[in-house]
């Protein structure tokens, strides 16, 4: 994990920055402002060492307390360091990116790797210093993919794994390890559920990952991996398929509670 030298240069190391600037200025303590945006101190103090970036409406929410002064600076600001980093590091990704940070409820299902929703950083680079090309923007890759993660404050996440992901060696045991303890108690969260369909045998999902994204108000969208570019798709036809393939392996997977005991029983046995 990095310190929080490593992290200062990030989106989110900035923003923290920021935000502690304009708490401090207006002398406020972390437990003060936690309690005007009703979120834990726990929240306040990793957004402002970096270690987590804010929720999409988390900016707004802290320009609209007046004792910070901030003048919608925070929104700004956010805003700009988003899209500077997506620019350099989403490329193609890009227009799932804000489709994924928009959305109210995702359906994924991933039969070779942990979901990247649900990656621990460790795993994610690990994940991602396996892609051919050029690596100098590996440390922005992972904190992209990181970065992407807040949308679980707001959005429902319903994930489907192969059993298969919990036994590939991504990293060495210790990093996975690590990844399934988080998947375990990510388990446990209010908006995220986790199953596993067990066993090696061929099902409905063997063709491959996708998720679909559902907006407030808006038709569902689709995102479908390939072995090079992801395919983005509003079409209806293919959404209804890929949802019907979702409830089908949702049927195939263990309730979440065996997931869960399945994916900690894993961790243990296997990545010791």
């Amino acid at each position: 994990m990095p310190d929080d030298a490593d992290r200062a240069g990030t989106p989110a190391g900035v923003f923290g920055a920021e935000l502690r600037y304009y708490r401090t200025a207006a002398g406020l303590s972390q437990k003060d402002l936690a309690a005007l945006v009703h979120v834990s101190n726990d929240v306040i103090s990793k957004i402002e060492t970096g270690e987590r970036p804010p929720a999409e409406d988390f900016p707004p929410r802290l320009d609209a307390i007046p004792e910070l002064e901030t003048r919608g600076e925070l929104t700004r600001l956010w805003g700009y360091l988003k899209k500077g980093q997506k620019n350099r590091a989403y490329g193609w990704f890009e227009r799932w990116a804000d489709i994924e940070a928009k959305a109210m409820t995702l359906r994924s299902y991933e039969p070779l790797i942990v979901a990247g929703l649900l990656q621990t950083e460790d795993y994610a680079r690990a994940i991602l210093s396996m892609k051919p090309g050029d690596k100098d923007d590996l440390d922005e890759q992972v904190a992209i993919r990181i970065m992407r993660q807040a949308v679980l404050e707001r959005a429902e996440l319903w994930c489907v794994l192969d059993e298969g992901v919990l036994y590939r060696n991504v990293g060495g045991s210790k990093i996975m390890q690590a990844q399934l303890f988080q998947l375990a108690e990510l388990a446990e969260h209010p908006k995220v559920t986790i199953q596993v369909i067990p066993g090696i045998g061929a099902h409905a999902g063997l063709l491959g990952a996708f998720v679909i994204a559902e907006r407030d108000g808006k038709p569902p969208v689709a995102y479908l991996e390939t072995a090079a570019e992801g395919h983005v798709t509003d079409s209806a036809s293919v959404i209804a398929d890929v949802a019907l393939s979702f409830d089908t392996l949702r049927a195939e997977a263990l309730p979440w509670g065996a997931s869960r005991d399945l994916i900690r029983k894993v961790a243990e046995e296997r990545w010791t």
